[in-house]
């Protein structure tokens, strides 16, 4: 495990070998880009800190390259504080005890306040988070843990309560703009020199995602330029700037927040009619390399949740997607995929049958298994039909529409509607089908 002190992090030069990146990362407050919500000296956060010399725990939560280390570093210069850095991948339980003892010792010995920051804290083990709780709970150390997963789902609820998260959104264009012309000046070149015009500028910030990385591309530009590469022209064009041939980064983990947050997207879209969203946020997806088994077996779903019987070719429609995609596989299962997507966010709608399984459900839970009229139990055996079984019943295709009005419903559930088609799509026929059979 590799343990950082704050007072090694700020009092030296960097090092010119470093990545532009980390030698452009702020030494004050003042400098930080973003975030302002909690950066900004009259936010309570700051003021508390600086008035009062109060810190929570602290769990920054969102994506890479949105400046929660640095302003993890940051806040341990302000509070004036011993800062421990850690990353939870390389410290285990026993590292984390000895940290703990060693900040109770600095608290009680020299009143001296211990910062530890643990990166990626939702990969610490619910174990290793129990060791925490006692060193939190008697303000040993203020915990600060970063964190690109939703804390609701990774963190101990214990240790979750006994902390603020602090939620670090994508940092705005304008942003990375305010940062590619304070990494210009840093490395002394004309921005214009590099950039041919704001839309050059605004399609870099648009492709890079995040600030870590729009840096490390302009770098690279920085080094074609001041090596005067006749392959490139200066400054440069979008065109231009598309033969370096970056691509936008799409940040997707198959298990996290990512793969959560765009599928329930997706689907939302599909409910929600709009061909285009969903094509979208399909397309997000297998970019990201979701399976696309998982995909076509939600489209599946969807048809007949969000669909249903509006459009009963939905639900055929879906899972033979489902074959042709486990059939075939990528890239081509992508065009089944866009198909069916395509074709489920544009059909009516209608989650009539999802709400009557719902409904029927929840009043079989609370009723119990009623008995089942005698009209229609099993008359397979002598006996049974002796005890009334079958006696009654109405055999449909006897009668006049194909239909026999008769109690089919347990008599305690005889007033009970689960069912109510509704009034669009293949369902209106539905709707005035059992009307017309009914007679109503």
């Amino acid at each position: 495990m590799r343990l950082k002190r704050a007072m090694d992090l700020f009092t030296h030069a960097p090092s010119l070998d470093l990545p532009l990146a980390e030698r452009l990362r702020p030494k004050t407050l003042a400098e930080f880009i973003g975030q302002q919500k909690f950066a900004d000296p009259a936010r309570p956060l700051l003021r508390n800190l600086r008035e009062k010399n109060y810190l929570p725990n602290l769990i920054l939560w969102g994506p890479p390259g949105t400046g929660k280390t640095t302003f993890a570093r940051l806040i341990s210069t302000e509070a004036k504080a011993n800062f421990i850095s850690c990353n939870a991948i390389e410290t285990g339980a026993k590292d984390l005890r000895e940290i703990g003892a060693s900040a109770q010792r600095r608290r009680v010995e020299f009143q001296e306040k211990t910062i530890l920051f643990i990166d990626e804290i939702h990969r610490l083990n619910k174990s290793q988070q129990d060791v925490l709780l006692p060193f939190t709970e008697k303000g040993d150390l203020v915990l600060i843990g970063a964190t690109t997963e939703n804390p609701s789902y990774e963190l101990n609820s214990a240790l979750l309560s006994r902390s603020q998260v602090l939620v670090f959104e994508r940092l705005a264009t304008a942003d990375l703009q305010i940062l590619l012309e304070r990494a210009a000046g840093f490395v002394e070149v004309n921005l214009g020199d590099i950039l041919s015009s704001e839309a050059t500028l605004g399609f870099l910030a648009s492709i890079s995602g995040d600030a870590r990385q729009l840096l490390n591309i302009f770098e690279s530009l920085i080094y074609v330029f001041k090596n005067k590469s006749s392959e490139y022209q200066f400054p440069l064009s979008v065109e231009e700037f598309s033969k370096f041939n970056f691509s936008s980064t799409i940040r997707y983990d198959k298990k996290g927040d990512e793969h959560h947050d765009t599928i329930s997207a997706f689907i939302k879209s599909v409910r929600g009619s709009d061909p285009d969203a969903a094509i979208y946020y399909l397309a997000r997806m297998l970019e990201g390399g979701e399976d696309p088994v998982f995909i076509a077996r939600r489209l599946v779903i969807s048809a007949s949740e969000d669909v249903g019987n509006a459009d009963p070719k939905a639900l055929p429609l879906a899972v033979a997607a489902l074959q042709a995609v486990e059939l075939v596989g990528m890239p081509e299962a992508r065009i089944s995929l866009a198909q069916v997507t395509t074709y489920l966010a544009s059909a009516p709608k209608s989650n009539r049958a999802y709400m009557a399984i719902n409904l029927a459900l929840e009043f079989v839970r609370k009723t119990g298994a009623l008995p089942i009229p005698l009209s229609l139990r099993s008359a397979q055996t002598k006996t049974a039909k002796e005890l009334g079984y079958g006696k009654g019943y109405k055999y449909s295709h006897d009668y006049e529409r194909g239909f026999a009005k008769q109690d089919l419903l347990p008599k305690e559930a005889l007033d009970k509607k689960f069912y109510e088609p509704s009034n669009h799509g293949f369902e209106k026929n539905i709707l005035d089908y059992l009307a017309w059979l009914r007679g109503e």
